[in-house]
């Protein structure tokens, strides 16, 4: 008759069998137990299925923009407070005024008036389909303005000689970036939403004429007139522009060779 008890020699050779098996179980409880809290403590009791944490998010960058908004204006009041005692004080040449002030000119910071054109941008109605026949229905992101549509119309402007631009309420100077997060864009610290407008100082005609040459408001044209995606110029015979009042915020710098 066989014996199936395990001898002394077998039993130490079982349990280093087992062994890894118990030490892989309590490893993976060790892991779920730590998902467990991480879970816990990012959602701080929260629904993690629900958009509360993306509501918040909008919610401080809209008072971040505010801020920024209000900094800006005490910015702007004492700059120009800075610039009248500089004047007062200065014991600048005319000549020496003269090149400074085409130089504020250039740089944006000084209030530009003349003629030229805004341009509207929109997002397509709700629901919108397809208008034209063959045109496949649109996807959501068919229906919105995105940032290289805004980018195109600014670099049409600056290409037709625009004197001066601004997007939405704010001047445009050489470090502005066009930037959209979103259905949202994002210019020098502040938030704003469509309907966006650029409105550009310069030769009318020309203005006009680099906007319609443009390859990527010509592609733009086609969602235009395929899903309803809004589209608007308006000329001026005389529009102002604010300067600049922000800070510039350069780290690098190099003389111009004269």
């Amino acid at each position: 008759m066989s014996n199936s008890a395990d001898t002394p020699a077998d039993r130490p050779a079982r349990r280093r069998r087992l062994r890894p098996v118990r030490l892989l179980t309590a490893g993976v409880f060790a892991l779920a137990g730590l998902i467990f809290w991480m879970s816990f403590h990012a959602a701080q009791g929260t629904n993690l299925r629900t958009d509360d944490s993306m509501l918040k998010l909008s919610d401080l960058i809209q008072e971040r923009s505010r801020k920024n908004h209000e900094l800006e204006r005490e910015a702007a009041a004492s700059r120009s407070q800075v610039d009248r005692l500089a004047q007062r004080d200065s014991g600048s040449s005319a000549a020496e005024e003269a090149k400074l002030k085409a130089l504020e000119e250039e740089a944006g910071t000084t209030r530009l008036r003349g003629a030229g054109v805004t341009v509207t941008l929109t997002d397509a109605p709700p629901g919108a389909t397809a208008r034209i026949p063959g045109v496949p229905e649109p996807q959501p992101n068919d229906l919105v303005i995105h940032q290289q549509d805004l980018q195109a119309v600014v670099n049409a402007l600056w290409q037709g000689g625009a004197k001066g631009i601004r997007v939405m309420d704010q001047r445009l100077i050489s470090t502005s970036a066009v930037r959209c997060v979103g259905n949202t864009l994002i210019l020098q610290g502040r938030v704003y939403s469509p309907p966006y407008k650029v409105t550009a100082v310069g030769d009318v005609d020309r203005l006009e004429q680099t906007l319609s040459d443009s390859p990527t408001i010509q592609n733009y044209m086609q969602y235009v007139n395929a899903y309803g995606l809004g589209w608007k110029v308006d000329t001026h015979k005389a529009v102002t522009l604010r300067g600049y009042s922000g800070t510039v915020d350069l780290r690098y710098a190099k003389p111009v060779n004269p």
